[in-house]
């Protein structure tokens, strides 16, 4: 029952599925839970962050002010040297890759959601992946921000279905809601897939051609959360940033993942005018992220000893995928399709159509049963009533659980779907 004399955004806002997905895993001790998309506990900096936290409060003079309040937008070493990295994993391409431009935040999260309060009002739209990041659409939903999903494919959006829906909302008169398009582009959360050059490239410039019709900029949205948990062997594909139309692009990325959540700090590379807007939001919020975590962050950096423990979780992860792809092989019916990433922290299954995997599902129930979780899929589908929201698929993370409780939760969950096919 919510409180009428609350705002309509707090009236609004409901409970965010990851919260009480995180409770049931929390009050059932012996539940093996292949839900949460965190890191992997064995991976986490102690030692390393010791050492360079050991460093900064050795003196009160170089600890004085890491314990002080910084600058809104970043220290100007941790902007500097978050740019340098970005360039550096763009290949040395050095559009659009300004420390001006850069702001540090408490994770990625907060600059999405500073973003959408730049960017939207209430009845605004935003265009999303089909299916896309759940605690993104919660952000939609809370801010009375609505969402047209475009199908997704394994290397990105389906530009044909993006061209068709922009079409659609151009002849309703709805286009001038349109704000923006936001891609998950590396080893999507839930998918796995990873957007192709090529695809960012065509979807900027489709944007583009509908901006006349709009009446304003339509920004390219690009959240860059996993793109270090790269595990495979391929080349890395370039941010959105090195393509022309660069100007259109907010970039979002995190330390958290690759790093440690509890060192929790995200940033952004804006164009005018959001910069400036969501850094004065930022100083409604918070006045600038914690001053120790960043120049934590910053030691990291420019140490090098960053990129030496992103390896560590890479070829860590790379052995936990492996031993969940063999486990989904052993025991997973061959009727269930299975969408396999080469980074990040998991792996999407879709079932056959007529059976779903649903919250209220008789499988998600059985699962929960025989003591092993899963993210149902129907809950990273906007509410967007020109399409059904598919109810047949889960996302599987392998994130935090052991190989062994992989292995088991694997089993465990093979067997109810054996059930049910």
């Amino acid at each position: 029952m919510k409180a009428k004399f609350l705002s309509k955004m707090g009236q609004r806002t409901g409970v965010p599925p990851i919260s009480w997905l995180m409770q049931t895993a929390l009050t059932r001790p012996k539940l093996i839970s292949l839900a949460a998309g965190f890191t992997d506990n064995s991976t986490l900096p102690v030692e390393l962050s010791r050492k360079l936290l050991n460093d900064i409060l050795r003196a009160p003079k170089v600890g004085q002010p890491a314990l002080q309040y910084g600058v809104t937008a970043g220290t100007e070493n941790l902007r500097q040297l978050t740019a340098t990295h970005l360039q550096k994993l763009d290949g040395g391409h050095d559009r659009a890759h300004s420390p001006e431009r850069v702001i540090i935040t408490g994770g990625s999260q907060q600059l999405l959601y500073m973003t959408l309060e730049a960017l939207c009002d209430e009845g605004d739209i935003v265009l999303v992946e089909d299916p896309t990041y759940f605690v993104f659409l919660s952000i939609l939903q809370s801010r009375g921000i609505k969402a047209r999903g475009v199908k997704l494919e394994r290397d990105g959006i389906d530009l044909v279905h993006l061209e068709k829906i922009l079409e659609q909302l151009k002849k309703s008169g709805e286009l001038r809601r349109v704000k923006a398009l936001y891609l998950v582009t590396y080893f999507q959360n839930p998918t796995g897939a990873t957007t192709s050059l090529a695809k960012k490239s065509a979807a900027l410039k489709l944007l583009k051609k509908y901006e006349r019709a709009a009446g304003h900029p339509l920004y390219l949205l690009e959240d860059a959360a996993y793109r270090e948990l790269r595990f495979d062997h391929g080349d890395d594909i370039p941010t959105a940033l090195t393509l022309p139309g660069a100007e259109r692009v907010i970039y979002t990325g995190t330390y958290s993942k690759p790093y440690a959540p509890g060192a929790r700090l995200g940033f952004g590379i804006l164009p005018e005018p959001i910069f400036t807007t969501v850094q004065r939001i930022k100083g409604n919020h918070d006045f600038g992220s914690a001053n120790l975590l960043q120049q934590l962050l910053a030691g990291a950096l420019a140490s090098g000893l960053y990129d030496q423990h992103v390896a560590k979780v890479r070829k860590n992860y790379a052995k936990k995928a492996a031993v969940m792809k063999r486990a989904l092989a052993e025991h997973f019916p061959a009727s269930v399709e299975i969408w396999e990433s080469g980074g990040g922290l998991y792996f999407w299954a879709r079932l056959p159509k007529g059976i779903s995997a649903g919250v209220k599902s008789k499988v998600f129930q059985a699962a929960l049963k025989a003591d092993v979780l899963y993210v149902p899929g129907e809950l990273c589908y906007a509410d967007d009533s020109s399409r059904k929201k598919p109810d047949n698929e889960m996302r599987i993370s392998f994130g935090s659980a052991s190989e062994e409780n992989i292995r088991k939760g694997i089993a465990r969950l093979g067997a109810v779907l054996r059930k049910f096919l």
